[in-house]
């Protein structure tokens, strides 16, 4: 059930470098200086901060679903977000807007990152005004700082340097504002971060299920840091920083009162019963009948197909007993569907399974490789007439963060701290133990170089068609190895060839539109 209750509030919005007006519900009677006079009016203010989510730009329609198909896991035929440029190599800040049914992600979301700042901003500049109790109007200000710490953690993932602003829109300042370095902006979100952790409670009860606990604020840190001890970033391979990224996911196992767990059933967890589960560090929230408001994630994923799995990531399931094709017994290369880990069955629509009561084929019901995803869609094996066929009319909660992440990213980091001792093999083998694998346990004696392909294997496995990839390979700095190429269908028959640029793809550009906007505003290297 959705509890969180989005609203369009009264406000500034900062759309890159330009200036939206106040918009405000149920009318427009409000103005900047008679809003902030109410608990009401901050609280919807605040779930208007939210509401930045679920914006195409974010987390919206289905664009974790296409951020797959910039990886060798999935195929996007029609460009959906300009998620085709990014594949084949081709994006640049001139296309940079362009996408088949919504506008281009690169563009999308740089403005939509600054939509949300610019609400938290006005917030935070407002809300000391407003008659309300100090420990309400400090939860939201901390609330707030974990969005904003969000959305200046996508633009240092994506983008790199970006403008600092933690002011309310001011378009005579912010409209020539240079961009950061990404290192000043980084610290900036792990200052909201910690912040945000001091004041967010463990847990939400009733209608507040859904807004960012400690648990979060402390999930999205470990996250971030993650990034920053990579390979990308930390090029000098500063093992301390990997010992910190350890400390925070650690932080997270260790919260006490959370009930953090692994939800039991793989396939389950990602149906709207089981949303906000013993597995949800933080949800994007969809409901239709209490929102009014969803994404698009069973549309695509039934009828469009335009996250479709390619032979790569089928190739990279194991076999049930844990071990790849190569090495398993149990595979048949005439039969390569036969005796896979089970979540490859949760997750992928294969030809020869049953998908809404019918068998498939190589080109029935998805033609683009023969193959479709599950994960995240109501559809299954059984028959059904119940067909969503419109955009925004899912209500399947998109999982931002999740446990199991959590228990990954303490392994990969705990692994290139310290090596493999016993925590990390404990933290992966319980993500084996719960996608069914027999035996589970991977065996003693790994190195670190072996467990840390065996953890990059398992993120690959457990997050496919959840839109991490493209971060995970961009930040192990191995995109320039897994991604030029052809890629696959089915029938082993080539679709595309992909290319990367390793001296430029690692990063996005910044849209030319936003540069007209602004020339202070220096191009991504090799751009």
């Amino acid at each position: 059930m959705k509890k969180i209750f989005f609203l369009f509030i009264a406000g500034y919005l900062l759309a890159g470098c330009s200036k939206r007006e106040l918009e405000t519900y149920p009318n427009n009677s409000y103005t900047e200086a008679t809003y902030w006079t109410s608990e009401k009016n901050a609280m919807a203010a605040l779930s208007g901060c939210y509401q930045v989510l679920t914006f195409n730009g974010m987390f919206g329609y289905a664009t974790p679903l296409w951020e797959e198909t910039a990886t060798p896991n999935a195929y996007n035929y029609d460009n959906s977000a300009g998620f085709g440029w990014i594949a084949l190599g081709t994006h640049n800040p001139a296309n940079a807007t362009t996408g088949n049914i919504i506008p281009g992600i690169i563009a999308q979301r740089w403005a939509d990152c600054y939509r949300g700042i610019g609400r938290v901003n006005t917030l935070l500049a407002r809300i000391d005004q407003v008659p309300m109790g100090d420990a309400l109007k400090n939860r939201a200000k901390a609330e707030a700082k974990f969005l904003r710490g969000l959305f200046y953690s996508l633009l240092a993932t994506y983008y790199g340097d970006a403008p600092l602003i933690l002011d309310p829109p001011d378009l005579t300042v912010h409209a020539s504002l240079p961009r950061t370095p990404r290192v000043e902006v980084v610290q900036q979100v792990i200052k909201d971060l910690d912040d945000a952790a001091a004041v967010l409670p463990v847990k939400f009860t009733g209608n507040d299920i859904g807004r960012a606990t400690k648990g979060a604020a402390l999930a999205l840190k470990a996250r971030v840091l993650l990034f920053e001890a990579s390979p990308l970033v930390n090029t000098n391979n500063d093992v301390s920083k990997w010992a910190t990224a350890a400390a925070a996911a650690k932080a997270v196992i260790d919260l006490p009162g959370t009930g953090y767990n692994l939800f039991p059933n793989y396939r389950t967890l990602f149906l709207p019963a089981n949303e906000n589960s013993v597995e949800t560090v933080f949800d994007v929230q969809y409901s239709i009948t209490t929102l009014g408001l969803g994404s698009s994630f069973d549309l695509v994923n039934r009828q469009y197909n335009t996250n479709a799995p390619l032979r790569s990531i089928i190739d990279a399931y194991d076999m049930k007993d844990g071990l790849p094709p190569a090495q398993s017994p149990l595979y048949n290369p005439a039969t390569p569907y036969k005796d896979r880990d089970p979540r490859m069955y949760q997750t992928i629509v294969y030809p020869g399974d049953t998908y809404i009561g019918k068998v498939t084929t190589a080109s029935e019901p998805f033609k683009q490789t023969g193959y479709g995803v599950k994960k995240y869609s109501i559809y299954d094996t059984a028959a059904t007439t119940n067909l969503i066929n419109q955009a925004g009319r899912s209500e399947i909660n998109y999982m931002l963060i999740r446990y199991a992440d959590v228990l990954l990213m303490y392994a990969e980091a705990q692994n290139e701290a310290v090596g493999p001792d016993a925590s990390v093999y404990n933290a992966v083998n319980r993500i084996r133990e719960r996608a069914g694998l027999s035996p589970h346990q991977i065996p003693a004696g790994k190195t670190k170089e072996e467990m840390r392909e065996i953890i990059r294997h398992e993120r690959r496995i457990e997050f496919a068609f959840e839109g991490f990839y493209y971060t995970d390979i961009r930040r192990w700095k191995i995109a320039e190895n897994v991604l030029p190429g052809a890629v696959y269908n089915s029938q082993n028959q080539p679709l595309v060839t992909r290319s990367f640029n390793k001296e430029r793809d690692y990063w996005w550009p910044v849209s030319q539109v936003q540069r007209d906007l602004n020339p202070n505003l220096e191009q991504t290297k090799n751009y």
